[in-house]
């Protein structure tokens, strides 16, 4: 090998301490960042799967309860899936808490198991809409129509005109349930009920081609 060629390595090598004498800090950082965000992961991935199994003993835990009719141990185990952002684990064990809250002839806690439920979107307004028919059957149509407000879908004016029926203002509740009616597709399996509620507040039940107009 030639002397130049050596003097050429030697000066490369050189170029390369000097380069990684620069460099170096900024490399390590990268690969202990790099380290760290597979690190991160991994324990956010097990962090996950605990509170997912987590949940789910919860989420058993109610269905035991409301299996041995235990509501109040149903109840707590419900808040604390709420309370630990179990997400549908949450929903799902709330909503049967409340069913089985108004089986057993409590409306009024299934009310509050259902305000507690942070839910959203068109989750939010059939829950709203539950509410709002529990209301009703405890007394409360004006908090019924309060939280419903001007709910212009179809089951929202039914439960609007049914809370008015409760205050005995058919005048009103007539003209929604007709709305009401006019929203529904003629071959819905409630049409028959609302036709019925309609009838029963002095209302006539018209052609559905003609409920539009």
């Amino acid at each position: 090998m030639a002397i130049d060629d050596l003097l050429d390595e030697h000066e490369q090598g050189e170029r390369v301490r000097t380069w990684l004498r620069q460099n170096g800090a900024g490399i390590f950082g990268g690969v202990v960042l790099g380290i760290g965000a597979i690190a991160g992961w991994q324990w956010w991935q097990k962090d996950q799967v605990n509170k997912l199994a987590e949940a789910n003993a919860h989420y058993e835990a109610v269905t035991r309860s409301l299996q041995s009719s235990d509501l109040d141990e149903a109840a707590k185990q419900v808040t604390a899936l709420e309370s630990g952002k179990a997400g549908i684990y949450a929903d799902l064990a709330a909503l049967e808490l409340a069913k089985a809250q108004v089986e057993a002839g409590k409306a009024e806690d299934a009310i509050k198991t259902l305000q507690a439920l942070k839910a959203e979107g068109e989750f939010k307004t059939l829950i709203d809409q539950r509410i709002a028919r529990l209301l009703i059957e405890t007394g409360k149509p004006a908090d019924a129509l309060a939280l419903l407000g001007n709910a212009e879908d179809s089951a929202g004016l039914e439960i609007r005109a049914d809370a008015l029926i409760a205050q005995d203002k058919r005048d009103e509740a007539r003209e929604l349930y007709r709305q009401s009616l006019g929203r529904l597709d003629v071959a819905a399996p409630q049409r028959r009920l609302l036709e019925t509620k309609l009838a029963d507040a002095g209302g006539t039940v018209a052609d559905p081609a003609a409920e539009n107009n």
